[in-house]
């Protein structure tokens, strides 16, 4: 049988300049109501009702708020909109909130 060959290898990418920060506990959202905010920018229209099979596949009974429900965050009364959440989300009983934000 032949020798073993051993060689040094070298990570051409250099070391990382982003710092790692573990993800935080997963709650178990069954039976839960999430509702979605949205700035009206960039397919929330496509990504929320992925997010929407996805979950619900995923986890029993849970029920969704839809971002027409709160308005824009962004742009025309997103002062408004987003001094009204806090209220809004308690009339609304949402227990979590997933935020799309993006250009």
């Amino acid at each position: 049988m032949a020798e073993k060959e051993e060689f040094e290898a070298l990570w051409p990418g250099g070391v990382s300049a982003v710092n790692t920060v573990p993800p935080a506990p997963r709650n178990d959202l069954s039976g839960k109501r999430i509702g979605f905010l949205w700035d009206d920018m960039f397919r929330g229209e496509e990504i929320f009702p992925a997010l929407q099979r996805n979950l619900s596949a995923t986890f029993d009974g849970v029920e969704f708020v839809n971002y027409d429900a709160f308005g824009p965050i962004f742009g025309g009364d997103e002062h408004a909109v987003v001094a009204a959440l806090p209220d809004r989300l308690k009339k609304l009983e949402v227990d979590a909130v997933i935020s799309g934000i993006g250009c």
